[in-house]
């Protein structure tokens, strides 16, 4: 069935066009990622990312650009920090809160404009916290102001190329741009992944029990993902009959969905720059004799420890599980336009019976959502750890299979995008009905 759908894909003119627009950014964002600055020592930079696992996680998400300091070494991540910023401000700014709740279409437009806006400064931040970090760990040589400039020029330059062409992708393709070229840069290392494996299997024959188990691991939690980010708690919701004219309108029953994850994959972002910043600042700082360089270098000795670290991200993307939806989902909202609609919750009372009820509900269900999200964030570390303690193996590679944001990005983005190439597919069976 699925092999003659693929089929019809490409049999119609406007899917085929749509997707093969997708597949040649793919290739130029592929390209952009395996351009390096100059001045790099790999062999420097291959250690210092083998050495902090934070980073190595970091450099998957932009599917490698970052290890190899590329023109596109940060990816898309300060233009999604500008989005998440621009997002918290409008629930906080009352002018932007208008803008976007008041002048519908044209008002999030504007808000879109400004996160654009935004990513530069935040890229030019990022970039140039990245330049020291390195040139402090002797991984790349001192640069001159100059220099300096050109390399936060070009940094800058491919983050905002990289945003041009996700939106391109949305205009002219299918699915979210910026969350495919993610899902591209996640899985790119894929084919490094394969040969390693092949080479691994060769030298020591019995690794091929590892890589066995890591697959069938891999399964388990594509279909546990799979299962928590589709579930949903289903509210009854009736409307009064009302009469219009001549016309009865109302009546009816339908029911308001709320997401088990109603965050995505935001707090899984959010912890992981908050677990970030004690490791960059005490890479700074440790150099130093004085106190702070002491403490500085405790503070990275303590982050290198894998249960710690492990331990305060399961906390995090817990704690802002329940922070983001708080900021993004306004229940007294909800309940109003309910009663302005003439809707209501069989057996509750609109107003603020209906607030408390949905806050009750929201509470239950975050906390589930909010546990799945933690556990999946440390599951690169369960995953390392039950395959070492049974085959007493550990192995590289394949994070995008076991990794927290990784494999909760590629579900959200295949299911997205297979729900849209499905809807595609129906309108035009109905035309041709």
């Amino acid at each position: 069935m699925w092999f003659e759908k693929l089929i019809q894909i490409f049999k119609i003119e406007d899917l085929r066009k749509k997707l093969l627009f997708i597949l040649g950014i793919f290739a130029i964002f592929r390209v952009m990622a395996n351009v390096p600055m100059p001045g790099i020592d790999h062999g420097k930079m291959q250690e210092f990312f083998d050495s902090l696992g934070l980073f190595r996680l970091a450099s998957a998400l932009t599917g490698g650009a970052l290890d190899k300091f590329s023109i596109v070494m940060l990816g898309l991540g300060p233009y999604i920090t500008a989005v998440i910023v621009m997002q918290l401000l409008t629930m906080i700014v009352p002018a932007l809160e208008r803008l976007q709740k008041e002048e519908g279409e044209a008002g999030r437009n504007k808000i879109n404009q400004y996160g654009r806006m935004l990513t530069i400064p935040f890229a030019l931040i990022q970039g140039y916290g990245m330049i020291t970090l390195f040139q402090r760990e002797g991984v790349i040589d001192p640069m001159p102001a100059l220099q300096l400039g050109v390399a936060l020029f070009t940094i800058t330059a491919g983050t905002v190329l990289l945003m041009w062409l996700g939106e391109l992708i949305t205009q002219k393709g299918i699915g979210n741009g910026v969350s495919l070229l993610i899902f591209a840069g996640i899985i790119a290392d894929f084919p490094n992944n394969v040969y390693s494996m092949v080479l691994s299997i060769m030298d020591y024959p019995g690794a091929i029990q590892s890589y066995l188990l890591l697959f069938i691991m891999a399964v388990g939690i594509v279909i546990g993902v799979v299962f928590f980010n589709e579930a949903r708690r289903n509210i009854p919701v009736s409307y009064a009959k009302r009469v219009r004219g001549q016309k009865m309108y109302g009546g009816v029953s339908t029911y308001l969905p709320l997401n088990l994850n109603p965050a995505g994959v935001i707090p899984i972002i959010f912890a992981f720059s908050i677990a970030f910043m004690p490791s960059i600042l005490g890479q700074f700082l440790a150099g130093s004799d004085s106190i702070i360089g002491v403490l500085a270098t405790y503070v990275v000795n303590i982050f290198d420890n894998s249960w710690f670290l492990g331990s305060t991200l399961f906390v995090l993307v817990f704690l802002f599980t329940y922070f983001y939806t708080a900021v993004t989902f306004d229940p007294k909202s909800v309940a109003d336009n309910l009663q302005k609609m003439g809707g209501f919750i069989p057996g509750i009372r609109p107003g603020t019976p209906t607030v408390n009820y949905l806050n009750h509900v929201l509470n239950r269900t975050l906390f589930l959502g909010g546990l799945f999200l933690a556990i999946v964030a440390i599951m690169p570390w369960i995953v390392q750890g039950l395959i070492q303690i049974i085959t007493g193996e550990t192995i590289q590679g394949f994070q995008f299979l076991i990794g927290g944001a990784s494999i909760l990005i590629i579900v959200s983005v295949v299911l997205e995008t297979l729900k849209q190439i499905k809807a595609q597919l129906q309108m035009r069976d109905y035309e041709t009905f």
